[in-house]
């Protein structure tokens, strides 16, 4: 298997996520429920999974083995603006974050930041993931053997089974303090 296959399975239900992400923003936006409940686990999911776990295993696993190619000016352009798009997803993240707290605070003018973050990010990631999944990923296989493949899947799944414990080492943490 290469080690594209579990990024795209990934990518799946970030689109999941994005999807029901929409189908709650209508909801506020046509006033049928006010509640900002779901962004708390929208925030969740695109903070743990989205952005440390999948874009994690890209940016400290694919990307960094892909700085030792001598990748083409488009691969490389390519590579550099998927890098700024998750640059982008993070700060919006925490930019929704802040609105939605003022605007749990009592600033009702937050509403409209909390609609523009979130629709950016449902602007962003159908067409990140379209980019990574029909463009940049099957490019960025043929730089790599057989064996570098199996090494970076390999290095994909200790990846995941660390993620847990961090996570949870985290919540730990928090709690802690």
């Amino acid at each position: 298997m290469k080690p594209i296959v579990p990024l795209k399975i990934e990518h799946g239900l970030i689109d999941q996520m994005v999807k029901a992400i929409r189908d709650k923003t209508v909801k506020v936006t046509m006033e049928e429920d006010s509640e900002l409940v779901f962004i708390d686990t929208a925030v969740d999911f695109l903070r743990t999974y989205a952005d440390r776990t999948h874009h994690g295993k890209e940016e400290d696993i694919l990307f960094r083995e892909l700085k030792e190619k001598e990748l083409s000016p488009e691969d490389q352009e390519r590579m550099e603006e998927l890098v700024e798009e998750h640059v982008y997803a993070r700060e919006t993240v925490g930019e929704l974050v802040e609105a939605k707290e003022a605007y749990l605070q009592g600033n009702d003018d937050a509403l409209d930041t909390v609609l523009l973050k979130i629709g950016a990010l449902l602007e962003l990631y159908p067409k990140h993931i379209k980019k990574e999944d029909d463009e940049f990923f099957p490019a960025a296989m043929r730089y790599f053997d057989a064996d570098e493949q199996e090494a970076m899947l390999e290095e994909m799944h200790e990846f995941d089974r660390e993620m847990i414990h961090e996570k949870y080492r985290s919540v730990v943490e928090g709690m802690s303090e």
